[in-house]
């Protein structure tokens, strides 16, 4: 049984950085790319970023590149986005997700397991 749970979420204000932990357990870590997905109130949810098994294979939406950064420890289960420079339009819940058969992938229905997210409001 594969089980994420974010954390790091939080209010702060417009400019301001958080850094979104991703812990898993379950399987081995290093068999599943990982992906993070945003929601905010009323809108559908999107893709922020996804970072590959071994740590490569990273892509960003254009939204938040070069802002966020994605990255992994493989030795300890985790996965982390750094989010700097926030700004108001960053607000929503924010989900780390698994998936175990592809990479590169900005589709939400190709990841396999779901954290229950975190959330992140950025006051202006």
């Amino acid at each position: 049984q594969v089980v994420l749970e974010e954390s790091g979420g939080g209010l702060v204000q417009a400019g301001d950085s958080l850094r979104l932990s991703c812990a898993f357990s379950g399987r081995p870590f290093s068999n599943y790319a990982v992906g993070w997905f945003r929601q905010a109130l009323g809108k559908q949810r999107e893709f922020v970023a996804t970072i590959g098994r071994s740590g490569g294979h990273i892509l960003y939406a254009d939204s938040v590149r070069g802002r966020f950064t994605v990255s992994r420890d493989n030795v300890n289960y985790r996965a982390f986005l750094q989010m700097n420079s926030l700004k108001p339009e960053d607000t929503a819940v924010y989900y780390c997700a698994a998936a175990a058969y592809y990479s590169e992938s900005t589709n939400p229905d190709l990841y396999d397991y779901w954290g229950q997210g975190t959330q992140v409001t950025v006051s202006s």
